[in-house]
């Protein structure tokens, strides 16, 4: 599977360059002349996409959708993510948390929150 194809994947079910997140989507919008049509009926044309075409509420373009082999495939070629620092997977947690604190309000939390649970 080729690069573009995997991202096609990987973006049409809303996950990133590394295949993780959660499936929050399953589909792609392109029409014809498009930079991603063609990889599109390619990826169908190898079973791990399906096309409905001249959906007239996208304006006529074509709908995609990725079929069980399509994850599969994304998930079997997707590279493994880079091995995080402490410090990087430190400011991850924070960014997971999603939460309304600073940085730096965060980790004063978490390290209150863990000497609690000790």
């Amino acid at each position: 599977m080729n690069a573009k194809h995997l991202h096609i994947l990987q973006h049409s079910l809303g996950l990133d360059q590394y295949g993780r997140g959660t499936f929050y989507r399953n589909h792609f919008v392109t029409g014809e002349g498009s930079k991603d049509h063609s990889d599109c009926m390619e990826l169908v044309e190898a079973g791990f996409m399906t096309r409905r075409a001249n959906i007239e509420i996208y304006g006529g373009m074509d709908f995609f959708c990725v079929t069980e082999a399509g994850k599969a495939a994304m998930l079997q070629h997707s590279p493994q993510p880079p091995k995080l620092t402490k410090g990087q997977q430190r400011y991850q947690d924070y960014l997971d948390a999603d939460c309304s604190m600073s940085f730096i309000e965060y980790l004063k939390y978490r390290d209150a929150r863990d000497r609690r649970a000790a």
